[in-house]
């Protein structure tokens, strides 16, 4: 790994704005997109060597890394991923695992790994990377950045290799809300973004239990800002759950099994993920059965297992899945309204340690999909907010909004963050 990019990149080049000019909105930033963007004249590698090996170079480029270029900034290269996107740990066992420059000893999050590295370790301004299952979100909350992953189809996926494209997104990562937002203007295709303030926040206390770090901690720190900004009347605790599992009785066919034994399982949002994993592996099997079964590709531990568990999915309950996204995004939509924020943990806790065992991570794994699942499955648009370090690892909180809401968060976000930071100084 070299030390002085901390393994982050795939391999360096540079990309000049098309029309340089000091007016656009991101003159003299640049950035850094994961390997699974096309780039004209350089193959896109997928997070594996066979990949690479047996595609040839893209023909143009990417949609919104070209979107990007003409708002000003300089792309510096690609970066790491977990092969095919199917990891939310970040570790890759052919190019080496990108150091968590907020934690060396911790996985750094995956699937968008070195592209949350790289903003971590202030090697690029902001980054790109994709999130399917979480793969902007975790990496976020691991490496203490902004992660935004945008509402479902809202941000070309165009000239990026799909995952699952029922959940697909390209996201990005930034280490401050300014340049997020600004990033969010271009790719979002929206120049200014109305100012609205949000007439409701609704702290899903159940979610908040699924993680380690105590609720009340990450809560307060939360409410104390909204309160000082917007007033507390706004602030409502909803158990989630249950309203999801009332407003979307069909998720009951993926709750026959599997809860038990959870400590604070949300059985709704354990049958979510599930059915979230049985349409993505689905997808990903329909996307690439073909190439896995003629290149017969060396997988990484986990990486392997779900590649060979996608092949077998059969489109048995697809219909179901397709429809349970529909119904939720209904039901978040006249939850939240127009101007609703949710707040939930990003991920059950930190970071786990590098190398740990992959059966030791089952109940962590499952905690954080059901969590990752609600704007997976929905579509809504969701932002990762570091809130600093607790015992000496990253933690995060997450907003939602609904879905075509994106504008609106973003500037939530960039409204509420110098608040939010000074409650964490008091707080942590």
């Amino acid at each position: 790994m070299a030390v002085q990019d901390h393994g982050a990149f795939m391999e360096k080049f540079l990309l000049q704005p098309s029309s340089p000019s000091d007016q656009l909105p991101l003159a003299g930033l640049t950035f850094a997109v994961k390997d699974i963007f096309d780039v004209d004249g350089y193959v896109t590698g997928f997070g594996n060597p066979e990949w690479l090996r047996t595609h040839p170079p893209a023909s143009q480029t990417a949609p919104a890394v070209l979107s990007i270029l003409k708002g000003g900034a300089t792309c510096i290269g690609k970066t790491i991923m977990d092969e095919m996107a199917y990891s939310i740990n970040g570790e890759n066992i052919h190019y080496g695992t990108p150091q968590n420059p907020r934690a060396p000893d911790r996985i750094p999050g995956g699937s968008s790994s070195g592209s949350a590295v790289a903003v971590g370790a202030k090697l690029v301004d902001f980054s790109l990377g994709t999130d399917t299952g979480g793969s902007v979100r975790v990496p976020a909350s691991y490496c203490g950045i902004f992660g935004f992953r945008p509402s479902h189809g809202a941000v070309s996926t165009s000239g990026v290799i799909p995952m699952a494209q029922s959940f697909d997104t390209v996201g990005w990562f930034a280490r401050d809300p300014i340049v997020l937002k600004r990033v969010g203007q271009l790719l979002l295709q929206q120049p200014e973004f109305e100012h609205h303030k949000p007439t409701q926040v609704l702290i899903a206390e159940d979610c908040m239990k699924l993680s380690c770090i105590p609720g009340e901690r990450l809560t307060q720190v939360f409410v104390n800002a909204v309160t000082k900004l917007f007033g507390g009347h706004l602030i409502k605790q909803v158990s989630l759950g249950n309203y999801v599992e009332d407003k979307v009785p069909s998720l009951k066919h993926f709750m026959i099994e599997g809860n038990a034994g959870h400590e604070h399982s949300i059985p709704s949002l354990a049958a979510l993920a599930r059915s979230m994993q049985l349409l993505q592996r689905y997808e990903f099997r329909i996307n690439h059965e073909e190439w896995v079964r003629t290149c017969n590709p060396h997988l990484g531990p986990g990486i392997s297992e779900r590649v060979l568990e996608a092949m077998r999915t059969t489109d048995e309950n697809i219909d179901l899945c397709r429809s349970i996204k529909i119904k939720l995004r209904e039901a978040l939509a006249s939850l939240l309204e127009d101007f609703g924020v949710l707040v939930i943990p990003t991920v059950p806790g930190p970071p786990p340690e590098l190398n740990t065992d992959v059966s030791k991570l089952h109940d962590f794994r499952a905690k954080a999909f059901s969590l990752l699942s609600i704007a997976g499955v929905s579509g809504l648009c969701q932002v990762s907010i570091p809130l600093g370090l607790y015992n000496g690892l990253p933690v995060s909180l997450s907003l939602l909004a609904k879905h075509g809401s994106d504008g609106f968060l973003l500037n939530v976000v960039d409204s509420l963050y110098n608040t939010l930071i000074q409650e964490v100084e008091v707080s942590f």
